[in-house]
C-alpha cells in the first residue's frame, strides 16, 4: 500500500472524514474531489481516498487548494467494506462519512446534514443519509427496508424484478423520498455516521466485498439503539451504477454471494444454503431467459457469466457460512 497525501496547511479542527472508494472511477471521482473542495465546510474536511488497484489513473491528480486530500493505493482490490474500514482509520474526527465517487455534494449539503445531526430532536440518530438526485434533479429512491428470510429468499430468486406487485423489492420504491424521516437503511453511497458509534458496532464487515455492507451496517447500528434517518433537506447528486456496469458478470456474482453472506449472518447456514440455491437455480436462469426476450444475448452471457463466477467461487464462499456473527474482518 502506498500513500499520496496533500498537506494540511491550515490548523482548522476537523469536523468531518470523508472517505471514497475508488476503483477505476474516471473523471467521476476528480468531480466529486471538486465538489467537495467547493463545499462550504470544505476547511473543516478530512477527504482520504482509497483506490483498489485502479487501472485507470483516475486516484491521480486529486489535489484541490483549501482541501485536505490523501490518497492510499492498494496494490489489490480489497473491496468496499475493507476500503471504507481502512479510510476510517485514517481520521478522527467526530463523524465520518462514506461517499461514492459517482456522487457530488451541493456547497451546503454537508453543512445542512451536519447540522440536521446537531439538532435536540436528532440525538438518537447515528446513521444520515441525505437525498440522492440525478441530473434531472428528480428524488432517487435507495432507502431500503430491513431484510426478512422470506423477501430475502423470494428476492434471491428475482422474483421481485419481474412480480414487485407481489414480491416487495430491497428499495422502498413505494415512497417519494421528499420528507424526513427514520428508515431501515440508507444507500452506502452517501453515508454519514457518528465515528463513536461506527467503533462501537465494528465498522463495515468486511465479508461483504461489495453490496449489503449497508445494509449489515445500518443493521447493526440499529441494533445498538441508533436510529437511521433519511433526511430530505440536503441533496447530493448520484449518478448510480457507479463503475460496476463494466463488469456487469462480477457486479451480479458480488450481489448473489453478498445475499447468501447476509442470510447466513443473520438467519444461519441453513438459511444461507436456501438463498444460494435459489440464486442458482432461478435467479440466474430468469435473469437470462429475460434478457433473451428482450433479445438482449449481450446481457443474457452477462448473467449466465454472474452465475457462473459464483459457482467457481463456492469453494471459498461455503465455509464462510458458519462463521459467527460477531466476525467482522
Amino acid at each position: 500500500m502506498s500513500s499520496d497525501t496533500e498537506p494540511n496547511r491550515d490548523s482548522t479542527p476537523r469536523r468531518l472524514d470523508v472517505a471514497i472508494v475508488n476503483w477505476n472511477s474516471g473523471d467521476l471521482l476528480r468531480d466529486c474531489i471538486a465538489a467537495l473542495a467547493d463545499s462550504s465546510v470544505a476547511a473543516g474536511l478530512r477527504v482520504t481516498v482509497v483506490d483498489n488497484a485502479s487501472a485507470d489513473g483516475s486516484a491521480d491528480g486529486l489535489s484541490r487548494p483549501g482541501l485536505s486530500v490523501e490518497v492510499l493505493r492498494n496494490g489489490r482490490n480489497r473491496g468496499f467494506g475493507a476500503a471504507c474500514n481502512q479510510a476510517a482509520r485514517q481520521g478522527d474526527a467526530p463523524f465520518l462519512l462514506f461517499l461514492n465517487p459517482d456522487t457530488r455534494v451541493q456547497p451546503r449539503t454537508l453543512e445542512e446534514a451536519l447540522a440536521a445531526m446537531a439538532e435536540p430532536e436528532h440525538t438518537l440518530t447515528g446513521i444520515l443519509g441525505v437525498r440522492l438526485v440525478d441530473d434531472a434533479g428528480r428524488t432517487q429512491r435507495t432507502c431500503a427496508r430491513a431484510p426478512t428470510l422470506p423477501g430475502l429468499l423470494l428476492r434471491s430468486a428475482g422474483l421481485d424484478r419481474f412480480w414487485p406487485s407481489l414480491v416487495k423489492p430491497h428499495f422502498m420504491t413505494e415512497w417519494n423520498h421528499e420528507d424526513t424521516r427514520p428508515v431501515d437503511q440508507v444507500m452506502g453511497a452517501f453515508l454519514l455516521i457518528r465515528r463513536p458509534l461506527f467503533e462501537r458496532i465494528g465498522g463495515f464487515d468486511e465479508r461483504f466485498f461489495v453490496y449489503y455492507e449497508d445494509v449489515d451496517l445500518c443493521d447493526r447500528a440499529r441494533a445498538a439503539g441508533a436510529r437511521v434517518l433519511h433526511f430530505a433537506g440536503a441533496a447530493a447528486w448520484h449518478r448510480g451504477g457507479g463503475t460496476t456496469d463494466q463488469v456487469r458478470d462480477r457486479r451480479l456474482l458480488y450481489l448473489l454471494r453478498s445475499q447468501v453472506l447476509y442470510a447466513a449472518k443473520r438467519f444461519g447456514r441453513a438459511a444461507a444454503l436456501m438463498v444460494l440455491a435459489a440464486a442458482l437455480a432461478v435467479n440466474v436462469p430468469v435473469r437470462a431467459a429475460h434478457a433473451l426476450l428482450r433479445l438482449r444475448p449481450g446481457d443474457a452471457r452477462q448473467a449466465l457469466g454472474g452465475g457462473w463466477l459464483l459457482l467457481r467461487d463456492l469453494p471459498t464462499l461455503l465455509p464462510q457460512l458458519a462463521r459467527k456473527e460477531g466476525a467482522t474482518r
